[in-house]
């Protein structure tokens, strides 16, 4: 039976072996994206504070207007800790862009940029675009390798077959007797070369095999709808959202600007880690404000939906208030980037997957080397 199982692994990992590797080795470096960011871009995201409050927001928006003419601003996201600078999300209307256009289109991340701004001050630290950095160069290896949606198919197919070869790598790697287990938990580092990469194979293999089967299959919610859609079957929920309420127009009043919603949201959530007021898009929306409450891990966000004439908040939506597929569902990013215990838990990850990166390689090896003992094997 185990020679069923190891052919079935050899077979599948010479098939998507390197798509694994690059997976894990892009990942790995994924994992400290926000900590590597901060380190090596310090004044981008972090300024000196100062004794008289923030700006208003309204300053900061102008501010950003200034130097970037017909800029659009989407969002604004704030940070509990006064070092950080406010992020003012931003776009050029397509029509600002190439005035011969016939008319705008649609609003897309493409074109998003941001724009890092001194709440003290209204300086503008540095306007910048995700698309153009090395991380979402790396991102987008990881994802879909650069290939679009052929490499994201090819990705996610790649990530369900590696999913079996862990659960026939635990099949294979389980000994026969008590005595071998010793064994298949202890490298033997006086070993010659040869066994050191077999138990390097095997041993690291078992070791890291539950976290590579979390990544892998939490990484499929990205890659395939089916699998999305499955979220919401198993835990019998709803995949629609819940409509968000809408603004009554009232032609006889101004709307509110982004300081009167971050008067009325700061009063009543004072718990926040972060918030993000994003703007309405036309007469009809609410302001949406995202909060992410302290101590919650990431995405575990509050949504407050505020009419953009009045200012009254016309809807709560807790995190604990979702159904159970969208709590689910929300924990996959932070459980696949391995942050939900921060520091600890993404150091276990960066580990993971450099280990991973190396299994295809040493797989590689011994297969090679097991071939070469068949044939002399074969000879005598």
């Amino acid at each position: 039976m185990k020679v069923f199982f190891r052919t079935i692994h050899l077979y599948l990992s010479l098939l998507a072996g390197f798509v694994i590797l690059l997976s894990c080795l892009t990942g790995a470096v994924l994992v400290f994206e926000k900590e590597l960011q901060e380190t090596f871009n310090h004044n981008r995201y972090f300024v000196q504070p100062q004794e008289k409050y923030a700006l208003e927001l309204e300053q900061l928006v102008k501010a950003v207007q200034v130097q970037v003419p017909h800029a659009k601003v989407i969002s604004i996201k704030i940070d509990r800790n006064p070092t950080r600078t406010t992020e003012l999300s931003y776009h050029i209307p397509e029509r600002q862009q190439n005035e011969k256009k016939e008319a705008d289109k649609k609003e897309t991340k493409a074109n998003r940029k941001i724009a890092f701004v001194n709440p003290y001050t209204a300086q503008i630290i540095e306007l910048y675009s995700y698309r153009n950095t090395f991380f979402y160069q790396m991102l987008a290896l990881h994802r879909w390798l650069w290939a679009g949606a052929t490499g994201k198919l090819i990705v996610g197919t790649s990530s369900l077959i590696f999913l079996f070869i862990l659960i026939t790598g635990i099949i294979l790697w389980i000994p026969k007797t008590n005595k071998v287990v010793k064994q298949r938990l202890k490298i033997k580092w006086n070993a010659n070369w040869k066994r050191l990469i077999h138990d390097f194979h095997i041993i690291l293999g078992f070791y890291t095999a539950i976290f590579l089967f979390i990544f892998a299959f939490t990484g499929l919610a990205w890659s395939f709808k089916w699998f999305n859609n499955g979220i919401y079957v198993v835990t019998n929920s709803s995949v629609e959202p819940l409509k968000p309420p809408r603004s009554e127009i009232q032609s006889n009043k101004n709307k509110i600007d982004f300081d009167e919603v971050f008067k009325r949201i700061k009063t009543v959530t004072p718990d926040a880690s972060s918030l993000t007021i994003l703007a309405p898009q036309d007469s009809i929306l609410t302001y949406t404000v995202n909060v992410l409450p302290i101590n919650n891990i990431e995405n575990a966000i509050d949504t407050y939906y505020i009419d953009q004439y009045t200012g009254r908040v016309l809807s709560i939506i807790k995190f604990s208030d979702k159904n159970l597929g969208q709590r689910v569902r929300s924990t996959f990013k932070p459980i696949h980037i391995a942050s939900v215990y921060g520091i600890y838990s993404k150091s276990v990850g960066f580990i993971v997957c450099l280990l991973g990166a190396t299994f295809p390689i040493t797989g590689i090896i011994m297969w090679i080397n097991r071939r070469g003992k068949n044939k002399k094997a074969g000879f005598k």
